[in-house]
């Protein structure tokens, strides 16, 4: 696989998403491998990376139930979505969005459409979960949120078409990939740098120490099998102590998500290859 330049009319990513990689792409360019056959991605996420890279072949896996429904729904039903959302938009007010927001109940194309409204008029673009696995985030302060990114969603349709789509734990992936034919991007939630920093809730299922550490087990598991595998974490001791026989990179971020704005701004994070 050769990698380009993407076009202003290239697939992007259809949701916001704490930890998006889309303004981080051209840094990451330098290290993407340049020949593989098949791409995985276990933290799917916003996808910025699978559609940068637009791959022959994907698995694309996350734990989040919620979030592999609505990539199976654009990949499978993206007009029946595009009208579902766009009744969304005609109806949503602040009292719209709490009544959604407090019903998870539907078929899978009503959860995928709930989905993106909330993401899209949520606080920040947040995904967040209370202990029993509810979505809490409030509603965002926007004057005129893109509920229905028409185009977006045609686009990412035609770049899902052939991906493997399903819901799955990290882990899983070590049971597939073998050789150097296969690429994976690990893109994990981020050891905490600081304890306001301590976010992991992207399901109800916790991410803390002892997951890092068995990513970096599984990592170095794969790189044994010659498996070409890329990961972003944070920039801390604790990360590049645990990566240390790798290849660390340092990349510059802006961190947009924060409870003290004065924290808010550009910090460093690290990009991890085994090749």
């Amino acid at each position: 696989m050769v990698i380009q330049i993407p076009k202003e009319t290239s697939p992007r990513p259809f949701l916001k998403w704490a930890g998006g990689k889309s303004k981080l792409i051209q840094q990451y360019i330098p290290y993407f491998p340049n020949n593989y056959k098949n791409y995985y991605e276990p933290f799917l996420g916003g996808g910025a990376v699978f559609f940068y890279l637009q791959p022959n072949k994907a698995i694309l896996t996350d734990i989040n139930a919620e979030l592999i429904n609505t990539y199976c729904c654009v990949r499978d039903n993206v007009n029946e979505l595009i009208l579902l959302l766009k009744e969304h938009k005609e109806r949503h007010n602040r009292d719209y969005y709490y009544t959604i927001r407090n019903n998870s109940a539907g078929t899978d194309l009503e959860k995928a459409a709930r989905f993106i409204y909330l993401n899209k008029t949520c606080f920040n673009g947040l995904y967040r979960v209370n202990s029993q696995g509810n979505f809490n985030v409030p509603l965002g302060r926007y004057k005129n949120p893109n509920i229905c990114p028409e185009d977006l969603l045609r686009k990412a349709s035609k770049a899902l078409y052939k991906s493997d789509i399903k819901q799955q734990n990290f882990l899983d992936v070590g049971n597939y990939a073998t050789n150097s034919d296969d690429f994976i991007y690990f893109d994990p939630p981020y050891y905490p740098i600081s304890k306001t920093s301590y976010f992991t809730a992207y399901s109800k299922y916790c991410f803390a120490e002892k997951q890092q550490i068995q990513l970096r087990e599984l990592f170095a598991k794969l790189a044994e099998r010659g498996v070409k595998v890329m990961l972003s974490n944070s920039d801390c001791e604790f990360i590049r102590k645990l990566y240390s026989n790798f290849n660390i990179y340092t990349v510059s971020a802006t961190r947009a998500i924060n409870s003290n704005a004065k924290k808010r701004g550009n910090i460093t994070e690290v990009l991890i290859t085994s090749y």
